[in-house]
């Protein structure tokens, strides 16, 4: 098989590049955090969350985030926690896929330079023939 081109090795970043960024452009809202249930017991003696065996109360769902260096911490219904576990999973998402395109960016970037600097070159040898050859 024969040795990719580094302008075949370009193209290449380059369209894996726009694939990404095209999956990126799918993603919907997003949000940072992490989301939980918990179940509770009561202080209420002869509650069903103290029966054997016990049936806590909940599911409660809170969402917790960093906002503006400091943790939040909100309580959700069944409905905004369904919301938000699809917008943590879209961070998420856009998160691997935004180092995915880190990772094409660099790898193309140093083929670029590389090329860049092989035309240096070539130009600087080419310049330095002409002018042997004019003497």
């Amino acid at each position: 098989m024969a040795k990719a081109t580094s302008e075949q090795r370009l193209a290449d970043y380059e369209r894996r590049y726009r694939e990404l960024a095209a999956q990126l452009a799918e993603i919907g809202l997003i949000s940072s955090g992490s989301l939980t249930h918990r179940y509770t017991r009561c202080a209420t003696p002869g509650c069903k969350c103290h029966d054997d065996p016990p049936r806590p109360h909940g599911p409660y769902y809170q969402w917790t985030a960093k906002v503006n260096g400091k943790t939040v911490t909100r309580r959700l219904s069944a409905h905004e926690a369904k919301l938000y576990q699809e917008w943590i999973a879209n961070d998420r998402r856009m998160r691997r896929l935004i180092a995915q395109m880190r990772q094409v960016a660099t790898k193309a970037g140093e083929l670029k330079i590389n090329q860049a600097a092989t035309k240096s070159v070539r130009g600087l040898i080419a310049s330095l023939e002409a002018a042997r050859i004019g003497k």
